[in-house]
């Protein structure tokens, strides 16, 4: 099913010894638009950690109860490789979490979501990135490496406000992202066009965004502004399981 991901962040996310905190925030690999983290504001709990968890830990959203299951107990995710939440994800980091957790790595190979079962997918794991050996200074490529994070990773919050220019002009911005609840890809991308269409919000497929300027803050469509505007309106009640009939767009 289809799921607005501003929908998601503040769902309740209940581990299954209690709840751990509420959803903030998803981390997307900008290469193929899957979700590999969703990003938990645990309150007082584990204050100035950054805490991800992987969709292969993810279960079905309750839209009725806001919340969402996570087969993971609060220990385990205490005891996950820490990261401060001022840090960047770095690949070195994405090897750790993965290894402590078991899951296979995603880098340089097909994304593997959760399975029906809950079970993981076994698929051959290539290696981490190598280590710097004990004891010898890193090399400037590893520091600025670590300094930086992983370059396809983006944060769907950082992303929400960037500029939206059709093939003959701006037309608004990223309003939202609908994710399908099982892949946990991006499907659909949510733009307000209040800068050009006063109070209308509007949904694009992937396949027609041209180009993304990260520096810039600018995704490209390659639609006309007359095009998008005729496009399917979003409304958040209208969200279903589009495997179950004809897609919104």
């Amino acid at each position: 099913m289809l799921r607005s991901v501003n929908e998601l962040e503040g769902y309740t996310l209940r581990a299954t010894d209690g709840d751990i905190g509420k959803a903030s925030d998803i981390y997307f690999d900008d290469q193929d638009w899957t979700v590999r983290y969703l990003v938990a504001d645990t309150g007082g709990w584990l204050t100035g950690r950054l805490v991800l968890i992987s969709p292969q830990s993810l279960g079905a959203a309750d839209m009725a109860g806001e919340d969402l299951q996570v087969s993971l107990t609060r220990d385990q995710i205490e005891s996950s490789p820490p990261i401060t939440a001022d840090q960047p994800v770095s690949r070195q980091y994405e090897a750790e979490f993965h290894d402590y957790y078991g899951y296979p790595y995603y880098w340089g190979q097909p994304y593997l979501g959760a399975a029906a079962s809950g079970a993981l997918v076994s698929t051959p794991a290539q290696s981490p990135p190598p280590a710097v050996p004990e004891g010898t200074a890193p090399t400037e490529a590893v520091e600025e490496q670590e300094r930086r994070g992983d370059p396809h990773l983006r944060s769907a919050g950082e992303v929400t406000g960037y500029h939206i220019e059709a093939a003959n002009g701006e037309i608004g911005h990223v309003e939202d992202f609908l994710v399908d609840d099982e892949s946990w890809r991006i499907e659909l991308m949510v733009i307000d066009t209040r800068d050009w269409l006063p109070g209308k919000k509007v949904v694009v497929a992937l396949r027609d965004i041209s180009a993304v300027h990260w520096p810039d803050r600018v995704v490209r469509v390659a639609r006309t502004r007359e095009e998008i505007e005729s496009g399917p309106e979003f409304d958040q009640s209208s969200l279903r399981d589009h495997r179950q009939g004809p897609p919104l767009i």
